[in-house]
């Protein structure tokens, strides 16, 4: 099918009554920038997609392999090998042929990262867990030029999710990633998403998390938990309807324990609450031979 014979108000026509006609063509032109197109990042393109959002800028240096099987959404045999920005262009053009898409197949950097997010009403973030300076920069680049950025990251069978508005506080200032090395960095990261820690509990085998290899147990229910997530937060940032709190605010739910926390960190990782879960965290990781 042709651009000119694709029909995006047909296509995307059941949106409607959940957005307006008006809302679902400022969806058409809005541009998402999605960082990383593996576990959650190629789950999002799509989903964002079926949507009907119609510009996107997405980057992801990597190709799929066959460990990625239980969990991505590009990753299938015949995909082996291939670019996964390629492959997730190829099948977000599948769902709308008339879509804009920018590739970045070096991936997002500091020396690409301004003509990644140009032109981007919201960036989504879909790094790799242990891309820490990748990640740093690109929020940060998101806060100096006033594009809203949100999170959403699968632990266990369930969801984490943040949002930082430029205007309020900072990636950095919630994380506190500066100047650490990269297991602490882990750390943080890890409890800034998940203050609660829900997905704990049931963690089947804990001697598959080693976070000095960059493994850990994966799975598809979180990832779609989180294209879930994603959308219906993009829309509400998109379409300026609803309601979102940001960073230090954020919240975690957890389908195996049918679980819902809102989470509230004053002050991010300075937070006393905070402080007391990585100390607790780094004595356990050191118990365990840093996994």
């Amino acid at each position: 099918m042709s651009d000119a014979e694709f029909d995006y108000d047909a296509a995307f026509s059941r949106n409607i009554g959940w957005v307006t006609e008006a809302e679902q063509q400022r969806l058409r032109g809005s541009r998402v920038a999605i960082a990383g197109m593996g576990g959650v990042g190629g789950i999002h393109l799509l989903a964002l997609a079926r949507l009907g959002i119609g510009r996107f800028s997405i980057s992801d240096f990597d190709t799929f392999d066959i460990v990625n099987f239980n969990r991505q959404v590009g990753a299938t045999v015949s995909s082996l090998g291939r670019s996964k920005s390629e492959v997730l262009s190829e099948l977000l053009l599948d769902i709308n042929p008339t879509a804009s898409v920018r590739r970045f197949d070096e991936g997002v950097s500091a020396q690409n990262v301004e003509a990644f997010l140009e032109g981007a009403d919201l960036y989504v973030d879909g790094l790799d867990f242990f891309a820490f300076e990748a990640r740093r920069t690109t929020f940060a680049t998101c806060r100096r030029l006033g594009i809203p950025a949100i999170t959403a990251a699968p632990l266990g069978i369930g969801v984490a999710f943040l949002y930082f508005d430029p205007q309020g506080m900072s990636f950095d200032d919630y994380f506190g990633l500066e100047a650490c090395d990269e297991q602490e960095m882990a750390v943080r990261f890890l409890l800034g998403l998940s203050p609660r820690m829900l997905q704990r509990g049931y963690l089947a085998d804990p001697s598959r998390v080693d976070l000095a290899a960059h493994k850990g147990p994966s799975t598809i229910a979180a990832c779609q938990l989180c294209a879930g997530v994603i959308a219906a937060e993009a829309l509400k940032l998109l379409l300026g309807r609803g309601t979102l709190a940001a960073a230090p605010h954020g919240y975690q739910f957890d389908a195996y324990r049918s679980c819902m926390v809102k989470t509230w960190r004053p002050g991010g990782h300075r937070n006393p609450l905070q402080r007391i879960a990585l100390a607790i965290a780094r004595r356990q990781l050191a118990a365990m031979g840093g996994r």
